[in-house]
């Protein structure tokens, strides 16, 4: 296990980006409608949030939920904001997209990595749903991105654990491989492309994080260490709901616990 590993906060506002980085984490994830597994958030809410907090901001681009099948009106939108995020000061990018038989669209992934240069692309948990995990991670590594998110194509981290093991030993023999190829071989880029960060995400918490990461190896994981806030509205309508059946209540605000991201800070720490 590594000495050092890097907890990254899932966050949907400005109160949980400031108290993930108070709880020591070492990048945020900014997404909007975390009940639909986060959306590409406002321009509003980035520039705020990069105002409040100094650790590196990443931005998630998808512009609906459901499935990663895009249209090219829908594409459309994901360059389009690909550009309004790199103008409004993102520190990386987080995307994907599947083809319709269940395979990284290499093709439209390319065209997104190329958009969002200089910056660094994380694949997301589009992941999860593709046909050959193994496959799939190849594409990535191929395409040049600098991390992937996963569950290991299951519903949490803790039940993906042994396919994260999987993907995590494949990429170190690759890096084993490319550390005896001759430099002249392939060019820089290429190079690089070998080092991708396999990184644990869904379902980490306290109870879970230490066996997550033994089982593992993973230098990096994803959480929300959230904490119900209640509403400070006094008058309430509770025969309203603005949402779905199945969205949040009105009243109860999920927000980043600082206390919960130093745990999972410390178990971490001891755990490596």
């Amino acid at each position: 296990m590594a000495e050092s590993f890097l907890l990254e906060a899932c966050v949907d506002s400005v109160e949980s980006a400031v108290n993930a980085e108070r709880g020591g984490a070492g990048r945020l994830e900014l997404c909007s409608s975390l009940l639909e597994g986060g959306l590409t958030p406002s321009q509003g809410l980035l520039q705020v949030v990069k105002q409040y907090v100094k650790i590196p901001v990443y931005v998630m681009i998808r512009p609906r939920g459901g499935d990663f099948l895009y249209s090219d009106q829908e594409v459309e939108v994901m360059k389009k904001d690909i550009e309004l995020m790199k103008n409004h000061r993102a520190d990386g990018l987080v995307l994907g997209a599947l083809t319709e038989d269940g395979r990284v669209d290499a093709e439209l992934c390319m065209e997104f990595l190329v958009a969002a240069q200089p910056l660094p692309v994380t694949f997301h948990r589009a992941f999860d749903m593709v046909h050959e995990p193994t496959v799939a991670l190849e594409t990535l590594v191929s395409l040049g991105f600098q991390r992937l998110l996963t569950s290991g194509c299951d519903n949490s981290a803790l039940e993906g654990l042994p396919l994260i093991k999987q993907l995590i030993d494949q990429v170190r023999r690759l890096c084993l491989f490319l550390s005896y190829v001759p430099l002249s071989t392939f060019p820089s880029t290429q190079q690089a492309k070998g080092r991708i960060a396999i990184m644990p995400g869904g379902g980490i918490t306290e109870r879970n994080l230490q066996r997550i990461l033994e089982g593992t190896g993973a230098q990096e994981f994803h959480c929300s260490a959230r904490s119900t806030r209640d509403s400070a509205m006094k008058f309430r309508n509770n025969c309203v709901t603005m949402g779905a059946a199945f969205s949040a209540p009105e009243y109860g605000l999920k927000v980043a616990d600082v206390s919960k991201v130093r745990t999972l800070n410390a178990i971490a720490r001891n755990t490596m």
